[in-house]
């Protein structure tokens, strides 16, 4: 990215045909090649700052979003675990219930058994009274021998005992019974109080879960609004770039200046048919940057280009020139062949000097200048060489 910039019209091209211009043997007719790279670079910093400032904003959306959807995991986890415990809970309490229901039919029979036995008991009971209201000697009279008597009398006693024991042991069991199913009440009590207690806290973690998510739709959608506003603050910043260039944003191009379609990096192939910043290129450049266009440029006019890999930004490259075993020239007079230099930015922009007129105006050629990876050729005027301090490296 960087400096302003125009595409190469037959407009434009007849202008610097009839500009008295000094032109070296590096001027435009290399202009049919490829790719430049620049680290993006803004005209006025205000700009970067803006941006620089939402995108910061939208890291920490971002962090507090990553932080949120891994705190709603753990509620969706803590959800499951307590359907998981209702499921196990209503299970219990179903059998219980059905338990309660099966004592209650027992007691319901053994009820009935009760009845059945003491009305037994009761009608034995009766009519021994009645017979004993006959007098012995009428019970002896009334029997065949003596034998006969007694036999009576026994039986009568057997059976009065005997019913007598069944209607103990049906009571016995109906106790039994009622005893289990106040148990069983108390047991499905206290189920029904667990399963109540699991469904609130269920709606407790469901309802942090949905404010949960609401919050995360909050940050996104500031995400999303900060994105517009950056892709309008970048519209905005190459539209001052081209103002201050003296002409309109150009579209430019994939591939133009001669910059390889492929060539072989130490990472990977690099050129303008791959993307921008897919790898770097032989002088440790980010590929289809402003950087990478002007190392190449400068290499392929047989001149030394360092690797300046890790000290690559376009705003380090007057400094890296200076600083350089012997130092490479660095002033503020263009000449074809130099790199111009502008500090201003996030990350500066440096372009490749095709030509320098009378005038004190330049014709550059150089990539990303609209942060797209695209080559563009314009006219920088002597106002905006002055107006954005360019430097120029005599390499």
């Amino acid at each position: 990215m960087g400096q302003g910039i125009i595409s190469i019209t037959n407009k434009t091209k007849t202008m610097v045909k009839t500009k008295k211009a000094r032109v070296s043997l590096f001027i435009l007719s290399a202009v049919l090649t490829f790719g430049i790279v620049g680290v993006p670079v803004v005209q006025g910093d205000r700009f970067d700052d803006a941006m620089n400032a939402l995108n910061a904003q939208n890291s920490a959306n971002q962090a507090s979003i990553n932080s949120l959807a891994n705190q709603a995991s753990d509620y969706q986890t803590t959800i499951n675990q307590l359907n998981n415990e209702i499921y196990a809970v209503q299970a219990a309490l179903a059998a219980s219930q059905a338990q309660q229901a099966d004592i209650e039919q027992k007691i319901t029979v053994n009820e009935a058994k009760i009845a059945q036995n003491k009305q037994i008991l009761g009608d034995d009971l009766k009519k021994g009274y009645v017979e004993g209201q006959i007098s012995t000697v009428e019970m002896l009279a009334t029997s065949h021998d003596l034998s006969d008597y007694v036999d009576k009398q026994e039986y009568r006693a057997t059976v009065q005992t005997k019913l007598q024991g069944i209607l103990t042991e049906i009571q016995e069991l109906e106790i039994q019974l009622k005893k289990q199913h106040d148990e069983v009440k108390v047991l499905i009590a206290n189920q029904e109080t667990q399963r109540n207690q699991l469904a609130s806290a269920r709606a407790q973690q469901a309802e942090l879960l949905a404010y949960n998510q609401q919050q995360q739709d909050n940050f996104t959608a500031q995400v999303k609004s900060n994105n517009a506003q950056i892709a309008k603050l970048r519209a905005a910043q190459a539209a001052e770039n081209a103002r201050l260039s003296g002409g309109t944003p150009g579209v430019g191009v994939n591939c133009g200046g001669g910059y390889p379609g492929s060539a072989p990096g130490p990472y990977g192939n690099w050129g303008c048919n791959y993307a921008l910043d897919n790898t770097i290129d032989k002088w440790g450049m980010y590929n289809r940057e402003c950087v990478s266009y002007t190392a190449f440029r400068v290499a392929a006019s047989g001149r030394t280009m360092p690797y300046w890999g890790g000290r690559g930004n376009a705003y380090q490259w007057d400094d890296n020139a200076r600083n350089s075993k012997p130092a490479i020239p660095v002033d503020s007079s263009p000449r074809v062949g130099d790199v111009a230099v502008k500090n201003a930015g996030t990350y500066g922009h440096v372009m490749y000097v095709e030509a320098v007129y009378d005038d004190g105006s330049i014709y550059v050629s150089d990539y990303n200048q609209q942060y797209d990876g695209r080559y563009r050729a314009y006219t920088v005027s002597a106002a905006n060489v002055r107006a954005n301090s360019l430097v120029f490296i005599h390499f």
